[in-house]
């Protein structure tokens, strides 16, 4: 009999590279785009591996118990992760999630039985976003502070300086590409939500070649609220991290990791995204676009010629149907 699994944690990583080989020759590229599918994950994301090794981590430490509260704030891929492991580990969870995520998060995360509170029913949010102009480490620490420690059987996952986030793409991501290329690749482009990512991977690959060249993305400024702007069409999920105070960067983010910086707007997100739906039948989020467009441009350098860039896809397009992403109709 084959190997059968008892657990969706059995099934967390060892997600496949693919070339995108259609989309390339389209592009007359000359450089070879290796996409890791992180939808493979059980719960179609890459926060599925962040979520698994926070849990355990915290296990490990004694510092959660059967019958506790694990809580969490989230754009969304987190808080799936961590509500199925949580159902399956049987505890229970609590998210705290943008107002703006769509709604097939939400759907998916009360599926799983998670309580689910938008940052702006919380008030010790609201008021600390409304202090501070819109600072979420800083709410996402009044909240730790002033809401989560007077409750008792709760842990804060807390992903944004959970050293487990970034431990576990050093452990696992990173390897994963090392083998499956045989040790050759010469560029990795991922976008920065909370940085464990690039953290990670960055770190173990660059232990393997001290040459390898790291692409971190942000959002454009055209993609980020302004005054001019206080509602733009967003990159979900992907946060600015450069040209601005340290204390608003997540702490697990490695600012010493990435060699280049590369700012994508939401329009060129969505149109690659919707391209390689069509010329290589996958299937991504925004922010998977935003990395392709990235490393599309990075690939059509003389320099990279005949180099192979490892481009990390997040998630699955699924999560995106009820927004405009797949909306051909829909011009950013």
């Amino acid at each position: 009999m084959g190997k059968i699994y008892r657990s969706i944690t059995e099934l967390v990583g060892k997600t496949p590279l693919l070339e995108l080989a259609n989309y390339e020759k389209k592009h007359d590229l000359p450089a070879k785009l290796l996409v890791k599918l992180e939808y493979f994950n059980p719960n179609q994301s890459i926060k599925d591996r962040a979520a698994l090794n926070m849990i355990e981590e915290a296990e490990k430490k004694g510092l959660i118990k059967p019958g506790d509260t694990l809580v969490e704030t989230t754009s969304g891929n987190t808080g799936i992760g961590l509500a199925a492991i949580a159902a399956t580990k049987g505890y229970k969870f609590r998210v705290y999630i943008q107002d703006q995520v769509s709604a097939e998060r939400f759907q998916v995360i009360k599926a799983f039985g998670a309580e689910v509170i938008k940052l702006s029913e919380e008030p010790v949010i609201v008021e600390t976003m409304e202090k501070t102009g819109g600072d979420f480490i800083a709410a996402v620490a009044a909240l730790r502070d002033q809401v989560l420690a007077k409750e008792e059987g709760i842990f804060f996952v807390d992903q944004l300086s959970n050293p487990a986030n970034p431990a576990v793409h050093e452990s696992t991501t990173g390897p994963e590409i090392w083998e499956d290329t045989n040790g050759n690749v010469d560029i990795l482009v991922a976008s920065v939500g909370t940085g464990g990512t690039v953290s990670g991977t960055g770190k173990y690959l660059k232990s393997k070649n001290p040459d390898l060249y790291v692409v971190a993305l942000q959002p454009g400024k055209n993609s980020l609220p302004s005054p001019e702007n206080p509602a733009p069409e967003e990159i979900m999920g992907v946060h600015p991290f450069a040209g601005v105070p340290r204390e608003m960067v997540p702490e697990i983010m490695d600012m010493d990791i990435y060699d280049e910086r590369y700012d994508v707007e939401t329009p060129d997100a969505y149109r690659v995204t919707r391209e390689v739906a069509k010329t290589d039948g996958i299937l991504v989020g925004t922010s998977s676009g935003a990395a392709i467009f990235a490393a599309t441009e990075i690939a059509k350098r003389p320099e990279n010629a005949g180099k192979n860039i490892v481009v990390i896809l997040p998630d699955t397009g699924l999560r995106y149907l009820s927004t405009n992403l797949f909306n051909e109709d829909f011009e950013v």
